[in-house]
């Protein structure tokens, strides 16, 4: 298992539409494996496999963080949703940045597990924000897409900022 390397925004391949997943092998769990030791390294409770510059429609979640309720979604897709809602949302790939974005309050979302097998996940609360933002993720949209032109354009310099500095710390 590995911790893998997090594109920061903004990075083209964040904005790309991820390809289904076709196969699920041993190479597709030992990846998702590493996709839950980035999670759990860099303290996020979701990530979509873009975020790591794999462009397929694989998420994985942890919402308690405590490693007991781990979920994978493997080509999600909701089915329904309803109700309104919304929180101050952050992103591993735009970190330290948060901004309140508006999202469905109840999701149901169809997906295959780990081994392959078809299951339906009903959701609410924070689980459903975390579905639909790494949802989006797949789909080449970024919680910075929902807000305003401006506040987008500012988080944009700030990470450009920060990309420098990694970059200087790296030489």
């Amino acid at each position: 298992m590995a911790v893998l390397n997090v594109l920061i925004y903004p990075d083209d391949h964040l904005a790309q539409v991820c390809e289904p997943v076709t196969e699920i092998d041993d190479a597709l769990r030992a990846f998702i494996d590493d996709m839950f030791d980035t999670m759990y390294d860099h303290e996020g409770i979701g990530l979509a496999a873009p975020q790591v510059d794999v462009q397929k429609r694989v998420i994985t979640m942890d919402i308690e963080g405590d490693k007991t309720n781990q979920i994978v979604l493997i080509n999600p897709e909701i089915i329904a949703s309803s109700g309104e809602t919304g929180i101050e949302e952050g992103c591993l790939s735009i970190p330290g940045a948060r901004a309140l974005v508006p999202r469905k309050e109840f999701v149901t979302v169809k997906a295959l597990n780990r081994h392959g097998e078809e299951f339906t996940l009903e959701a609410d609360g924070l689980l459903a924000i975390c579905i639909q933002h790494e949802i989006d993720h797949l789909n080449g949209v970024l919680f910075v897409d929902h807000i305003s032109k401006l506040k987008r354009d500012r988080i944009r310099e700030k990470m450009l900022k920060l990309k420098k500095q990694i970059a200087r710390a790296k030489e």
